[in-house]
């Protein structure tokens, strides 16, 4: 008896002591993958080492989960180290994601070179709980959430609800709207709606309803992205700027005879393969799928040889609706919502985004330098705590946990709206988030360490049977 006490008080101690290890998730399939992988390596540099063992688990494009090597983190971006350098990983000296080299059946020799590929039934031999630093579809939509909670795995930030509300902007709206809020108006447009205007050479009527409805300029924005991707403003009533407008939201093009044969075909190429940018593969030309520019390139050149008739590319990851709204005139402000230890949402400063005039787009959110920010807003103190006051309402009504990022605009008659709530907040070392936090004292790492607690007692509400374990562990740790 003695004996077995003693066992167990040995292991009982020895898993006390030992960190819990991490799952770093990021990467994914969706357009911000690369944002994913540079948040992937900025969780791996901040993570507490005295509390927590980091396991980078890098989510390529065909949905495999590789242990990664931590030397690969340090790479500018996936295509440096994924798939590996070799003659079928480029094509005309623009590298590719590994989708357009192999099928998801013969991806097993290159996940080997960068790690060791794992299903989700592994995942409890490798961490104990997973740190999401996925974004856009797939990762902010409760697809990796529904995954990790149906092996009981716990995880941070909001749960399937809250994530599928906060990614999908035209259900937002409404949302947002019927509960008081203010928002822009907004015009949503299904893609089937969309075809059918082409079709009928009707887009300037489209365009004339569109405007009697939320005015000029407008906004064109694809539902369910992130980091401004498919973000264009319309500024005049130019049927033609208006149809590529739409066509960027839905990440579609039409490719004429008269352009094919005169433009720049590397330079094409290199803008449809960005998957910022372009369309990006797979995509689609009368439900046929294109994975490698090889193969389209051909298909088209055979297409325009026998018809002068026009293609339709679309991606196959298209959006099925997009939106458009009024133009708001006024400051845009980010602010970052974090619940405390007993589960209050706190807002806290919120930051104007000094952009002078340009668009908050994907190089503006993650390259530093190209805008400014300003950390409170500059506004009287009554209107900054209206300011937070809305931003946590919001957060409350659409279920938010653990932490978000609720964005908006304050006009000159200092009416708040709201924009694009985000339940997945972006992590690099220039982001909200961090910035955000060091004015109520709080560095990266000591910031992390909080998510986790805070996620786990999350999860422990929600019954997720070692989630208590893990805090008792990391309770110890602290």
């Amino acid at each position: 008896m003695l004996k077995e006490k003693w066992i167990h008080a040995y292991l009982n101690n020895k898993m006390k002591s030992t960190p819990i290890r991490v799952g770093l998730f990021f990467g994914g399939a969706s357009r911000e993958r690369e944002a994913s992988f540079l948040g992937g390596r900025t969780l791996y540099d901040y993570l507490d080492r005295n509390c927590f063992e980091p396991v980078p688990v890098f989510v390529d494009s065909l949905g495999n989960f590789i242990l990664i090597h931590w030397q690969y983190l340090y790479h500018g971006s996936i295509r440096e180290c994924y798939p590996p350098p070799a003659p079928n990983t480029t094509f005309w000296g623009i590298p590719l994601y590994v989708e357009s080299c192999v099928s998801k059946d013969e991806a097993e020799a290159y996940t080997a070179t960068i790690g060791k590929k794992i299903a989700p039934e592994e995942f409890a031999s490798y961490f104990d709980v997973a740190f999401l630093c996925l974004y856009g579809p797939y990762g902010e939509d409760g697809s990796i959430q529904g995954i990790l909670q149906w092996y009981q795995m716990p995880y941070t930030g909001s749960g399937l609800l809250p994530a599928a509300l906060g990614l999908n902007k035209i259900v937002q709206q409404p949302l947002l709207k019927n509960a008081g809020f203010l928002v822009a108006p907004s015009y949503p447009l299904s893609q089937q709606q969309w075809l059918h205007t082409t079709a009928t050479n009707t887009t300037n009527g489209l365009l004339e309803q569109v405007i009697a409805t939320i005015g000029i300029p407008f906004v064109v924005k694809s539902s369910k992205q992130g980091s401004s991707i498919g973000v264009t403003i319309v500024q005049e009533a130019d049927p033609t700027a208006f149809a590529a407008a739409l066509n960027s939201a839905f990440f579609m093009e039409e490719l004429d005879y008269t352009t094919w044969q005169t433009m720049a075909k590397k330079e094409w190429l290199h803008k449809l393969i960005d998957i910022r940018n372009g369309i990006g593969f797979p995509l689609l030309i009368d439900q046929q799928i294109f994975y490698k520019p090889a193969t389209l390139l051909e298909y088209i050149e055979t297409h325009f040889q026998n018809t002068k008739q026009p293609l339709w590319l679309m991606s196959a990851q298209a959006e099925t609706a997009i939106l458009l709204e009024a133009y708001i005139e006024g400051r845009e402000f980010s602010c970052v919502v974090l619940e405390d230890e007993k589960g209050k949402p706190i807002a806290l400063p919120p930051t104007e985004i000094l952009k002078g005039g340009m668009l908050f787009d994907y190089r503006a959110k993650y390259l530093p330098g190209i805008i400014g920010k300003q950390t409170p807003i500059n506004v009287e103190p009554a209107l900054l705590q209206t300011i937070r006051a809305v931003v946590t309402a919001a957060f409350q009504l659409l279920h938010c946990q653990v932490y978000a990022r609720i964005d908006g605009f304050l006009t000159k008659e200092n009416q708040i709206f709201l924009n694009d709530p985000n339940t997945t907040v972006g992590i690099h070392p220039s982001s909200h988030l961090f910035h955000q936090a060091a004015t109520i004292g709080l560095n990266p790492t000591q910031l992390l360490t909080f998510i986790i607690k805070r996620s786990l007692e999350t999860r422990k509400e929600e019954g997720f049977l070692n989630a208590s374990v893990l805090l008792k562990r990391l309770k110890a740790r602290l």
